[in-house]
């Protein structure tokens, strides 16, 4: 009975070292989505008080997408649909700089967004207190076929 009391009272201790050994778990990194920015009392000194902004807000780009994006024929014909998740600096005078691919979808529409995102106009600059400064930006650009894609209907407020 002393021995199972014992083996009882050592079994948290034994897990709990072992927890201690494992190596901490890589944290992904944040990311900083539209219209979710909050002011914070002490932000951190790499952080921006105001995010960047795409001339017209999301609506501009999303008009910008709409005229410029082309479908890959090759994507098209494999009816291939998603987002490319680019990265990309947006410096202090609000040009794009170093854009790259985050998350690929397929070779053609990979190389599309390059493509698209090379035209982009320049943006409003992020500003840390009212001063302009670089920032990188995670941005998901759409692919897709018009008939695969649904729009989820909402329910009525009222009956």
């Amino acid at each position: 009975m002393k021995h199972l009391f014992f083996i009882l009272l050592l079994l948290p201790l034994g897990l709990a070292e072992a927890w201690a050994q494992q190596p901490a778990s890589a944290k992904k990194p944040v990311e900083l989505k539209a219209g979710r920015m909050q002011a914070q009392a002490k932000p951190a000194a790499n952080r921006p008080d105001v995010p960047p902004q795409f001339p017209g807000g999301a609506k501009g780009l999303n008009q910008f997408f709409q005229q410029h994006l082309k479908y890959p024929e090759a994507a098209s014909v494999k009816q291939i649909s998603g987002h490319v998740v680019m990265t990309f600096t947006i410096e202090a005078d609000g040009h794009l700089t170093n854009p790259s691919v985050a998350q690929p979808l397929s070779p053609e529409c990979d190389t599309e967004a390059l493509r698209v995102l090379g035209q982009m106009p320049a943006w409003k600059p992020a500003t840390r207190k009212g001063q302009p400064v670089p920032i990188q930006v995670r941005l998901p650009v759409p692919f897709g076929v018009s008939e695969g894609l649904q729009v989820e209907q909402g329910k009525p407020k009222f009956d």
